[in-house]
């Protein structure tokens, strides 16, 4: 099921219902479809965001799960209003990006080698940059004119183990927030070299989101069942909830 929130008294204002259990999301604001990795099927399905009804669905990778074939998994998804295009990280010991045309539901294009479990996913449609990062420690950047990586850096060589999970842009300011869920910091890279900015303390982290108005980046930490508000000039935690 999907639900609908009021965003400022977080009452369910709507429930969806889906065949498929839905996992990763977005929505194009444009044309007001919301979009949902359907991850154990493999698949990925378009919703009208005012009625709910599904506009469509798409396989991404149609193989048989056994014990020597495991099918590639949507995890996040990242929409181009501009451009009407969808991109879901595929993941797996080698993963892929999966470009998907919003009006036809139909694959254009699947981006490859992005490293083991490239979960992090984040567009910036005006820079035509896709933005991806990985359990192998790497920050991905993507040409969407090309659908081709242009670069990949590996953040830190500290010796330890990092799973770059999640990230969240400034676009304004050439930044992404990254989440690891391997190591107590969150760290924020300049995205136009892929240079650690900053690392903020925190506990090892799940999901990101950039909040422009406030100048402030929220963190959950599932372990620690807490979510932290990282202040994005100091690159301080100023609140934890």
């Amino acid at each position: 099921m999907v639900y609908r929130l009021d965003p400022v008294t977080l009452e369910v204002t709507q429930v969806i219902h889906n065949d498929l259990k839905p996992f990763g999301a977005t929505i194009n604001n444009a044309t007001q479809t919301l979009w949902f990795g359907n991850t154990v099927n493999s698949a990925v399905t378009a919703m009208d965001a005012k009625t709910g009804a599904v506009k469509g669905r798409l396989v991404l990778d149609a193989r048989k799960r056994s014990e020597d074939v495991r099918p590639l998994q949507p995890r996040e998804l990242a929409a181009d209003d501009a451009t009407n295009t969808v991109y879901i990280s595929g993941i797996g010991k080698e993963s892929v990006i999966w470009v998907v045309d919003g009006d036809a539901i139909k694959l254009k294009d699947t981006i490859q080698n992005t490293g083991k479990m490239s979960t992090a996913l984040a567009v910036d449609s005006k820079a035509k940059r896709l933005y991806t990062a990985n359990a192998d420690g790497e920050f991905i950047t993507i040409d969407t004119t090309t659908n081709k990586i242009i670069s990949r850096k590996k953040l830190l060589d500290d010796g330890k183990e990092h799973f770059f999970i999640n990230l969240s842009l400034d676009t304004a300011g050439n930044r992404a927030f990254v989440t690891d869920s391997k190591a107590a910091e969150v760290l924020v890279i300049d995205t136009r070299n892929g240079n650690v900015l900053a690392k903020v303390a925190a506990p090892e982290s799940l999901a990101v989101l950039f909040n422009p108005t406030r100048n402030e980046a929220y963190v959950t930490h599932r372990q620690a069942g807490k979510v932290s508000v990282i202040d994005a000039k100091s690159y301080k935690v100023v609140k934890n909830v």
